[in-house]
């Protein structure tokens, strides 16, 4: 077959063209990618062989070989793993094979050294072009006869094709290194950074230079089956860097062992940033699944609770067997074990960092807080400890609030805990629903989640004080702050107290029909006219709104308005009630304070014509 010439991927070679102009400081990092990934294709050749033995039969041992060619001026990164044929190089050297290319791409444009997120984005082996102007690969798939190569100099096309001097199985991956990267062919540079940044691969990695013998560069043993007190902090970092593909420092790290009736090992991360792909529907959870050393998967969703898919590290356990297949993996009762014991000791020791450091506590919650509370309505058995642990920001608090800390500032006469919730923070504050709540001086809590919506239906209370939304139903303020309650106030049944405007709304009633589920003086408007809630036991606003945009839900829950008795322009209107061809004009303005209201909640209105038409007919009037 001959040779064939492809282009790349559009992002791709975007991609390519920064990483080549690029003026990253810290280019030996592309060493730790090229190791990495062939660490990660040794180890995926080990799984396949627990059931296909003979793919390792004729060479067992696993490694990872550097070569150095000091008169060619190349570097070979050369591994025995899993290799790739012809349709793996195309589609993993060609394109960028990963969910959110188009998040990958934003990021890339929002940031000054796209470098940065080469490996957190799945692309490690294009960091190769920040020193090479020319990039070989040769590769057979283990299993296979055919072996095939692929050659590009980053500029838009590569070239595939089959090969001959190709290894029995695995990868060869040559760097034509540029005049001004010297340094990549300085043995002692290349023994340097193999020390710092891949010491933890638990393969063999040796250095050759020319025909000198191999030269073993770092002590090949998994990292998390050392004690704690042998690990410095550089080397947790550093395995951090390679299981993660990342480039910051943790948050956070766990290294702990659990034993009893079941034994496993963990080595668990927790991002200093929110990784990108977090809210992706195809992501997939950071932390690798191993038994007895032996690499099993990465894509086990048994094995961590999606609330905690920002975690990355790895579980190792003894009691799995070797030969267990991801089917065998599902519903395994084992790794519900695991998976339970895990998100207690996050959720423990995320607690403590609460306690010990607010500040930073306040920072992790703003990056993964969402995320953390699916937890509420998934996880019965972390459900209350998430809860305590939980942060809201409310319409009083500085920063952010725990549930505990509300209740403990409720005002005498409150019963439940308020809540509002919307798509914004900073947008439904205004809202006219808090104005009573306000002048009360009654706290709020601000849900501006998309997952608040659900949680809060699972939950009835928090230390015995329900939940209560101040879009929906009544607002009983009247006990709130020690005051006894009108006997009047918050009766829906008695009115306003004010015969012209009860009759006011009585005639709004009467001419919005069944645009509207009732028409009553409100108890927590201040400053607004008019605002829509739901009545008691019906579907929240937002929630609506959110079930809609998901295309979950089709029809829409009427709702129901309420007009301020104190307001100037309802009192207005209140009194045009009863005189002479007033009708016309009341009519239009009922239809008015439904727009407004309308507009206030962020919907779109169903007929802006008539709107438009209202409006300009009102006006002129006022004018006239």
């Amino acid at each position: 077959m001959s040779e064939e010439k492809l282009s790349f991927q559009a992002e791709v070679s975007r991609l390519l063209d920064i990483v080549a102009h690029s003026l990253y400081s810290n280019k030996e990092i592309f060493l730790r990618e090229l190791i990495s990934n062939a660490s990660d294709a040794c180890d995926r050749l080990r799984y396949a062989a627990l059931t296909q033995p003979e793919l390792t039969a004729d060479d067992p041992d696993f490694k990872i070989d550097l070569t150095l060619d000091t008169d060619a001026k190349t570097l070979t990164i050369a591994d025995n793993g899993i290799g790739m044929n012809r349709e793996d190089l195309v589609e993993n050297l060609g394109t960028i094979a990963r969910s959110g290319t188009a998040a990958f791409m934003d990021q890339l444009d929002s940031k000054q050294d796209g470098t940065n997120l080469i490996g957190q984005f799945g692309v490690g082996f294009y960091s190769s072009y920040m020193v090479a102007d020319k990039v070989s690969v040769i590769s057979r798939r283990a299993g296979e006869d055919q072996a095939w190569s692929w050659v590009s100099d980053g500029r838009g096309e590569f070239t595939i094709g089959e090969a001959e001097d190709a290894p029995k199985r695995g990868t060869r991956i040559t760097l034509h290194l540029r005049e001004d990267q010297a340094e990549f062919a300085d043995p002692m540079r290349l023994r340097t950074i193999v020390k710092t940044y891949s010491d933890h691969i638990p393969i063999p990695i040796s250095l050759r230079e020319g025909d000198k013998e191999p030269e073993s560069l770092n002590t090949a043993s998994a990292i998390w089956t050392r004690p704690k007190s042998e690990i410095t902090d550089a080397q947790y970092t550093e395995f951090y860097h390679h299981v993660a593909h990342a480039f910051d420092e943790p948050w956070e790290r766990m290294h702990f062992k659990a034993e009893g009736m079941i034994e496993y090992t963990g080595l668990l991360f927790i991002p200093a940033s929110k990784p990108f792909d977090l809210f992706h529907p195809d992501r997939k959870h950071g932390v690798k699944l191993y038994v007895r050393r032996v690499f099993i998967t990465d894509d086990c969703a048994e094995l961590i609770p999606p609330y905690l898919r920002f975690l990355r590290g790895v579980i190792d356990t003894e009691d799995l067997p070797l030969n267990i297949s991801r089917e065998m993996l599902q519903h395994n009762p084992l790794l519900t074990k695991i998976r339970n014991g895990v998100a207690k000791r996050v959720v423990a020791e995320l607690t403590k960092k609460a306690e010990k450091d607010p500040e930073a506590f306040e920072k992790f919650w703003n990056d993964f807080g969402a995320v953390l509370k699916e937890g509420i309505y998934e996880d019965d058995g972390q459900r209350a400890a998430l809860l305590k642990l939980a942060r809201f920001r409310s319409t009083t608090a500085e920063g952010t609030t725990t549930l505990a800390d509300y209740v403990s500032r409720m005002k005498e006469g409150q019963d439940a805990i308020y809540y509002i919730s919307g798509a914004d923070g900073e947008n439904i504050k205004r809202s006219p629903q808090l104005e009573g709540f306000a002048a009360k001086g009654v706290e709020v809590l601000l849900f501006s989640d998309p997952v608040d919506e659900f949680w809060i239906t699972s939950i009835p209370d928090f230390e015995g004080k329900a939940f209560k939304s101040v879009t929906r139903g009544g607002a009983d303020l009247g006990k709130i702050g020690g005051a006894e309650k009108d006997e009047k106030e918050g009766d829906e049944e008695k009115g306003s107290g004010d015969t012209n405007v009860d009759s006011l709304i009585a005639f709004v009633k009467l001419t919005l029909k069944e645009q509207v589920k009732d028409v009553r003086a409100s108890e927590r408007l201040t400053e607004s006219a008019v605002c829509l809630v739901a009545d008691e036991g019906d579907i929240d606003i937002n929630l609506e709104r959110i079930l809609k945009q998901h295309n979950q839900l089709d029809s829409s829950a009427q709702r129901v308005l309420e007009i301020n008795p104190k307001h100037s322009l309802v009192k207005a209107l209140a009194k045009r009630i009863g005189q002479e061809g007033a009708g016309d004009e009341l009519q239009d303005a009922a239809g008015l304070l439904l727009d407004q209201a309308r507009i206030l909640e962020g919907e779109t209105l169903p007929d802006p014509v008539a709107f438009a038409r209202r409006l300009s007919g009102l006006v002129e009037k006022g004018l006239a």
